[in-house]
């Protein structure tokens, strides 16, 4: 344990052996100092600090304080009733405040006491009150425009956690602050019932114990008593000072000082007109110009100097803000920065704009949220931040997705209507005929009046916004291996260090490099399997790196070893998996055209058998279409990513299986074969 973390332990102990343990006047007398001093010392925090969080620490200081003060009245008192005498800092202080006149002490000691009770006490815990209150409302609107701004691209992941950490830390501090104030306040009541027993209990001790005259035993416990509560008030009334300083900094971004001098002498021409005020006070009433003419003339003085000042400023801003301009014409940075393409975008006409627009009742930014959230869960890598912004290019109720900086999609949308989608071929309901901008399929947009009809007739309803949620969904899922570089796959190793460091140290830089991983895994991407088990994909890449280096055959390694989960992936709940399967002639086609070079194998195939063998697919997949589950296409371990290179311009949503990638306790059901005459 460090000795600062002792010493604290230590001053708390203390603390608590003053309320039982007898002090000598001395050590009073010098922790009465300590507590002076640790008072200023606060309130001068209190006031350099730039914001509530900077000093933290304040709620659990103000309890430790307030104890201590409690504790030194204890002593005091016990030393004034025991002894007559509680040490040379507590008479000077009543001596020199009573003055000779026992009944003007007692009066400013009351005056002091009011002050802090009543005015200063009571207005921070009347802040302290409402700022709790309202911080914890605040929290959730908070984290929505955190929310907000990251999916906006204006700050990045790491800003985000900084700042939900930093509006947690607000909720809690003025929390704390609440219940802190009610220390201050209980300790202003429990100083007024020391200070009553203390003079009353003390003249009866005075006059029956130690034989004192009556206005001899007044005075003596009197100067005593005036004194012990101004060392204590003085300190209390400083802290009291403090809290309200901290629990009223609030929109502020500089010290106390700096916003005082700042807000309060900022305009000039004010300052002038309470000068002539204060001027004029003397010259029509019977206050003498000897008191008002010095203090009018220092304002018209600061009142010209910052005038000067701001004429200054404003030239050498004026000259700045021109050198900056010229230089950021000729900078090469000023190009540069042009160049930047983000991940993803989301533009629109200026007709959606309340799809995002919260104080419309848009929700687009919380659903780009989930969605980020559900893909990183679902494909197993970090969706970047979704860049939105409106562009008057477009028309009022179009939009677009871009993923590097290329369009990949549009749509339209009408927000004061819904999308209905037909479960056959009901035609019956009126709208306007569209279509579904994910999955291509007929639609219609139809008004409020007719929306329930429509979910009665077996239609498909959808508002606005989830259409267009889901468009991007499946934008971003169909496109997820574009979006993995080479920096993301290292953020992903960098993640799974963190759990299997012996693991990650196995696999790279040697024998595969980080381009390499990346390459597996976006063709696992590609072909729609999740890459979230990065530890199975991993060991198997280690377990087979030292045999080959071809990514193709890496890939469906992994593969194979992701064959519960690709089994899940397809077959889900079901018992069955309904697939396609290749002929033995056909794969022996395959298998005879592939060429080996040292860049890799790949299909040369005729382009007659290859334009055979997509038509006999096609009509397979037609003759099976109404089948309830889609079927996958399903071939031997040998040949399955040639089929794949053949099949995937054509037919990219169709899985393509090998026998090795399905659990054996699944049921295989052919329902069709693909084969050529």
């Amino acid at each position: 344990m460090k000795i600062r973390d002792i010493g604290v332990l230590a001053a708390v102990i203390m603390i608590v052996a003053m309320l039982v343990v007898p002090l000598p006047p001395w050590l009073i007398s010098f922790l009465i100092i300590v507590n002076l001093t640790l008072a200023l010392l606060v309130l001068l925090t209190a006031m350099n600090m730039k914001e509530a969080l900077q000093f933290s620490i304040f709620p659990s200081l103000l309890l430790l304080l307030t104890l201590f003060r409690l504790g030194l009245n204890v002593s005091t008192t016990r030393a004034i009733l025991s002894e007559g005498d509680a040490g040379n800092v507590v008479e000077t202080f009543g001596t020199f405040v009573v003055g000779g006149n026992i009944l003007v002490g007692v009066v400013v000691f009351v005056i002091l006491v009011i002050i802090q009770f009543l005015v200063i006490t009571k207005g921070s815990e009347r802040v302290s009150e409402v700022a709790a209150r309202f911080t914890l409302d605040a929290m959730p609107g908070k984290q929505m425009a955190i929310d907000a701004d990251l999916n906006a691209g204006l700050i990045s992941e790491k800003d985000a956690r900084e700042r939900r950490e930093k509006v947690g830390n607000e909720a809690d501090f003025y929390g704390a602050m609440d219940g802190a104030t009610k220390f201050v306040k209980g300790d202003a009541i429990a100083g007024i019932i020391i200070v009553i027993i203390n003079m009353i209990v003390g003249m009866i001790i005075g006059v029956v114990q130690m034989d004192m005259a009556m206005g001899e035993a007044v005075a003596h416990f009197t100067t005593l008593t005036v004194g012990d509560g101004l060392v204590s008030q003085i300190p209390a009334l400083l802290i009291s000072t403090a809290t309200g300083i901290v629990v009223t900094r609030a929109g502020s971004k500089g010290n106390l000082s700096e916003d005082i001098i700042g807000q309060l002498l900022t305009n000039p021409k004010l300052l002038y007109v309470a000068a002539a005020t204060i001027a004029l006070l003397g010259f029509v009433t019977p206050i003498q110009l000897i008191f008002t003419l010095p203090v009018a003339i220092t304002i018209a003085g600061i009142a010209w100097r910052i005038n000067s000042l701001n004429k200054e400023t404003e030239e050498e801003i004026d000259e700045i803000e021109e050198e900056v301009t010229t230089d950021n014409l000729k900078s090469p940075e000023n190009v540069i920065n042009l160049l930047n393409v983000d991940p993803i975008e989301f533009e629109f006409g200026y007709g959606l704009i309340p799809l995002v627009d919260a104080s419309q009742g848009g929700d687009l930014l919380d659903r780009v949220v989930m969605i980020r959230r559900q893909l990183a869960l679902e494909l197993g890598i970090v969706i970047p931040v979704v860049r939105i912004r409106d562009n008057i290019q477009l028309q009022p109720n179009e939009y677009r997705i871009k993923i590097k900086g290329n369009e990949l999609a549009k749509g339209e949308l009408l927000l004061d209507h819904y999308l209905a989608m037909s479960p056959g071929d009901d035609d019956s309901i009126e709208g306007i005929d569209t279509i579904e901008p994910s999955f291509g399929l007929p639609a219609k947009w139809i008004n409020e009046q007719v929306k329930e009809e429509a979910e009665m007739l077996g239609y498909t309803v959808v508002d606005p916004p989830s259409v267009v949620s889901t468009h991007l969904t499946e934008i971003i899922r169909a496109n997820a291996s574009e979006l993995l570089g080479r920096q993301e796959t290292k953020q992903l190793i960098d993640h799974l260090q963190e759990t299997a460091p012996i693991l990650v140290e196995e696999l790279t830089p040697t024998p595969l490099s980080i381009g390499e991983i990346q390459k597996v895994l976006s063709k696992l991407l590609d072909e729609s399997v999740s890459v979230r088990n990065l530890p199975i994909i991993f060991e198997t890449l280690a377990d087979y790196s030292k045999l080959t280096s071809d990514v193709e055959v890496l890939t469906e390694y992994v593969r194979q070893a992701l064959a519960r989960q690709i089994t899940t992936q397809y077959a889900g709940t079901q018992p069955d998996l309904k697939v396609l399967t290749v002929s033995a002639r056909i794969e022996k086609q395959i298998a005879d055209s592939i060429q080996q070079t040292d860049h890799g194998n790949y299909l040369a195939m005729d382009p007659q058998m290859s334009q055979s063998i997509l038509e006999s697919i096609a009509g397979e997949l037609e003759r099976t279409s109404f089948i309830e589950q889609s079927p996958v296409i399903l071939c031997s371990p040998a040949v399955r990513m040639y089929v794949r290179q053949l099949t995937e311009r054509y037919f990219p949503q169709i899985p393509i299986l090998s026998y090795n990638e399905l659990e054996a306790s699944i049921e295989i059901q052919s329902v069709g074969v693909v084969n050529v005459e």
